[in-house]
């Protein structure tokens, strides 16, 4: 009796640390789900080819639109983009790059687009870095995409490289 009391205590600290907000944070509760692990933590598999993330598996944190431990679903398109801040709390923005055909004069120009997206706890995001972000539903007013894979910033600095 007191092993399973101090048991549940544990798991209720652990939830603790990760607890931020102003109301308590917890998982639904999956009832016919096989993909619980130790701590009783609901994950899956987004699909796509994209693994889930370690942290994803084995973490304590709880985020609702987490697309591996939360209540999302990606459908629609997987972009690649730049992070060009990280100042929101769980949200990016990724900058993407393209080139537009002006017809008059034969030519390209370069245009960008910013969109923000949601990042999991599971990721640990810089300003720099290659990310994966695939269409989910509208998360906020601005927010339509997720976050799926992280590369991060190569070693490779813009300008001349000696050889």
């Amino acid at each position: 009796s007191t092993q399973s009391t101090w048991g549940i205590l544990k798991i209720l600290f652990a939830n603790m640390a990760e607890q931020q907000e102003r109301a308590f944070q917890k998982q639904k509760i999956f009832l016919n789900n096989k993909k619980l692990n130790k701590n009783n933590r609901y994950w899956k598999n987004v699909g796509l080819g994209i693994k889930t993330p370690r942290t994803a598996i084995e973490g304590t944190y709880v985020d609702k639109k987490c697309p591996f431990t939360g209540n999302i679903s990606i459908r629609g398109r997987i972009l690649k983009g730049t992070v060009v801040s990280t100042k929101m709390k769980r949200t990016i923005v990724v900058r993407r790059e393209f080139l537009h055909f002006v017809t008059k004069y034969d030519r390209y120009e370069k245009r960008h687009k910013n969109i923000s997206a949601h990042c999991s706890p599971a990721f640990l995001v810089k300003e720099g870095d290659q990310v994966t972000i695939g269409q989910c539903r509208p998360l906020s007013k601005t927010v339509r995409f997720n976050v799926l894979a992280v590369e991060s910033k190569s070693k490779v600095t813009k300008g001349f490289v000696k050889f």
